[in-house]
């Protein structure tokens, strides 16, 4: 259809064609014509396991201490090496996402204050004794977050089959036993990797943008298969923005919100075959938490379409308990103390929906259904709005000149 270099000179000469991932599937939805575009953007934000942070941090003067037996900023651990930097006074270290300070605060909660221009406390003990620093992202010459897999092509919902409830990172509260509720995870098809799963515009060097700052593609993750890819990408730190990533409370401690956008050029025949992707058309494995065995298939229609996009709320309704279980519960700490909610940290999760007894927090979230039985889902652990967001930033970026092909 067109070579890439033509594409470059259309959006050079600003006549390219632009659409976000969600404009083309509406154009396709209204069987408009889609011969005419150069290129798509696409992107996830979801909670994502394998993040990681490599960092090297000022703690003291040189000459000071000799190394670091152990580190930790905001009191998250984080593993000192493997560089010593022996009597520089800088730590180098690797922090996960995974992480946890307590139950309330992890890596990823680490990870959006040091992007917020925060101050960090940093613990380091040596042989010598124990040192301490407060530090911003501005002194640290050295940030970079990696992923070691994310934004698969499509993920697992999750039921409990068990008669019990079960403490799970794929669950905010308890997930209920009897298979009574599904938790899900996923963008669906405005997914990068779902509009480009042989990794054709995302192959080892490519870029992308990981939390709203550019980046290039390491390669696929761990758990990638050629049924289920998914990316392993870095970036440094500065330049990210916090509203692409976070700190996100389970079950079972605090995960990592992180977000990843990337573009498909329309090159040609194949690369739009696959763009027409629709959400009725990715099949979402329902899978039992005890062994991780699928059970039944639903699909991401029924995840996304017609679903809450934003969550009401109708303060008359509230019943005034005390403590609330909505604002302790609440997973990205969105609710404030008048109940009212925060709808630029909230992430549409349903959790304030399903547990509120006054149903003063209101949103459909739909059900998958399995072995012919509708599961109400009770929890989404990716946030669309926030992935339309970062399409749109990175469609305007393309425009500007910002992001090269």
């Amino acid at each position: 259809m067109r070579s890439l270099d033509e594409i470059r000179t259309a959006l050079a000469d600003g006549t390219a064609v632009v659409l976000t991932a969600s404009e083309l599937k509406k154009r396709i939805a209204e069987s408009d014509c889609i011969s005419d575009v150069d290129v798509v953007t696409c992107g996830t934000c979801g909670v994502m396991y394998g993040t990681y942070a490599v960092l090297s941090v000022p703690v003291a003067p040189p000459g000071v201490f000799s190394r670091a037996d152990t580190v930790s900023l905001q009191g998250v651990p984080a593993i000192p090496g493997p560089c010593p930097n022996e009597r520089l006074g800088l730590v180098d270290l690797m922090v996960f996402g995974t992480a946890h300070a307590d139950n309330r605060y992890g890596g990823g909660h680490l990870f959006h204050d040091l992007i917020a221009g925060k101050e960090i406390h940093v613990e380091v003990t040596s042989s010598e004794r124990k040192y301490e620093a407060e530090v911003t992202l501005d002194d640290i010459p050295f940030a970079r977050l990696f992923t070691t897999r994310s934004a698969f092509k499509n993920y697992s919902a999750i039921i409990n089959r068990s008669s019990k409830p079960a403490d799970t990172i794929f669950s905010v509260l308890p997930l209920s036993g009897n298979a009574a509720q599904a938790t899900v995870s996923g963008c669906g098809e405005i997914n990068p990797v779902e509009n480009d799963p042989s990794l054709r515009f995302l192959s080892s060097g490519d870029p992308v943008i990981l939390n709203g700052a550019h980046g290039r593609v390491i390669g696929t993750g761990t758990r990638s298969s050629p049924d289920r890819p998914n990316l392993s990408v870095h970036a440094d730190m500065q330049g990210m923005d916090t509203r692409f990533c976070g700190g996100f409370l389970t079950a079972a401690g605090p995960e990592c919100i992180t977000s990843i956008g990337t573009v498909v050029p329309v090159s040609d025949q194949d690369v739009l075959t696959r763009l027409m992707i629709r959400d009725a058309d990715i099949a979402l494995p329902v899978v039992d938490i005890e062994d991780r065995q699928p059970v039944g298939t639903a699909s991401y229609s029924q995840v996304w379409t017609g679903t809450a996009t934003r969550i009401m709320h109708h303060p008359q309704r509230c019943r005034s308990c005390d403590p609330c279980m909505v604002r302790s519960s609440c997973p990205v700490d969105a609710i404030r103390a008048d109940k009212t909610i925060n709808h630029q940290r909230c992430f549409v999760c349903g959790t304030c929906v399903h547990i509120c007894k006054g149903s003063a927090y209101e949103g459909n979230f739909g059900f998958i259904t399995v072995g012919g039985a509708d599961v109400p889902i009770v929890l989404r652990q990716s946030d669309r709005r926030r992935a339309e967001i970062l399409c749109r930033r990175i469609k305007d970026m393309l425009i500007r000149g910002e992001f090269q092909i």
